[in-house]
């Protein structure tokens, strides 16, 4: 079977109006800890990216978090994890993913929705093969597949641009479904 090694996580740097998004986050952190599954995610210490990180770190997992020097003071640095300080958002984005065996997007704010479209880009350019998850929470990607289905249906995307995400509902799905994609996908 192939082995989650790391996966990057998108997510928002504030936690939501539900709870449940925390503890999807929460829950996320303890998993991939426990899968001995390296988290990579953004750096900051607020909102569900602090939740995922502190989560794992807390539960004995490896944490390396990438952050722009600008944003350290505006979302802080998690303590006890690796970092890396880069200085750009560009930079940001593909050090996570050079690192990264598959990416997953929690709930987030248009900085997670622009790192997931630009992965699937990517996707569609034949520039990687590495699975993207959605943890669908509470339906919160919804709106987003849609839009997606629209642009097929509008002729303005291929229909294979549907199969480039992996939609699952919960976190016990997101481990499974990355390691599904890698065994296929051999990335």
């Amino acid at each position: 079977m192939a082995e989650l090694k790391s996966l990057c996580v998108f997510c928002g740097s504030k936690s939501g109006d539900d709870g449940q998004f925390g503890e999807t986050a929460r829950a996320l952190g303890e998993a991939l800890a426990k899968n001995g599954t390296e988290l990579v995610y953004g750096g900051g210490e607020k909102g569900l990216m602090g939740i995922t990180a502190s989560a794992a770190r807390d539960a004995g997992g490896e944490v390396y978090g990438v952050i722009p020097r600008f944003l350290t003071e505006i979302e802080g640095i998690l303590e006890d994890i690796h970092h890396e300080v880069v200085e750009t958002m560009h930079e940001r984005k593909m050090l996570m993913f050079d690192r990264s065996d598959a990416i997953c997007a929690l709930p987030g704010g248009i900085g997670t929705l622009e790192e997931i479209v630009e992965l699937l880009s990517w996707r569609r350019l034949n520039l990687h093969r590495k699975p993207l998850i959605l943890c669908n929470v509470e339906g919160y990607w919804h709106p987003f597949v849609t839009l997606l289905q629209h642009m097929v249906d509008r002729g303005f995307a291929d229909p294979e641009l549907m199969t480039d995400i992996v939609e699952v509902d919960g976190v016990e799905g997101v481990i499974p479904a990355a390691t599904d994609r890698l065994l296929r996908h051999r990335v």
